[in-house]
């Protein structure tokens, strides 16, 4: 099987690669009920020393960096209460947090959740988080470029390998909303 996108040499349908996957991300592929079929959902093995975007591109090629998306783990603070998001923005691009994400949530103030919270409430490895098999109430934000992607990279869960999934599946996820300019390039 040939990759949607890169140039991969272990590819496999997602749901054939479960065992590759950690646990939420597993369970969310196998219960997979999106508007693409779960087959559509692409499984790439990577080393997991290139997983962060530098190196992966560097590595893999720099034309997958225009493919590319991150999932960034939010909290968005009003009243004392805290509440977890996902924001997946393009590789080349910067969450708007302050502005669009922070309006977004209908927080006072919003920042980048710290690490050990990011990964003990997606149950995900840090440079491996995704959207697929968030935590089922958390907001999951998707900026509309990565949205008309024909195809994203995405983390898989964990820093050893990337999902390949069309955008339109990455904007049917369950409490997804596209945002339109959620991301700003990196200057």
């Amino acid at each position: 099987m040939r990759a949607p996108l890169g140039n991969f040499d272990v590819v496999r349908p997602a749901p054939e690669a479960l065992d590759l996957l950690v646990a939420p991300v597993a369970a969310a592929v196998r219960a997979w009920a999106g508007a693409v079929p779960a087959e559509q959902l692409v499984h790439v093995d990577t080393d997991p020393e290139w997983a962060d975007t530098a190196t992966f591109v560097e590595h893999y090629g720099p034309e997958l960096l225009d493919e590319s998306a991150n999932c960034v783990v939010v909290a968005g603070k009003r009243g004392g209460e805290v509440s977890l998001a996902a924001c997946v923005v393009l590789s080349s691009h910067r969450v708007d947090v302050n502005g669009v994400v922070r309006r977004q949530l209908g927080a006072r103030k919003a920042s980048f959740a710290p690490m050990d919270t990011a990964t003990g409430e997606t149950g995900m490895e840090y440079g491996g988080i995704t959207p697929v098999g968030l935590p089922a109430d958390w907001p999951v934000l998707v900026d509309a470029a990565v949205a008309d992607l024909p195809y994203a990279l995405i983390g898989s869960g964990s820093r050893r390998g990337k999902l390949i999934v069309p955008g339109k599946a990455l904007a049917g996820l369950p409490n997804a909303t596209v945002v339109e300019g959620l991301g700003a390039p990196v200057r």
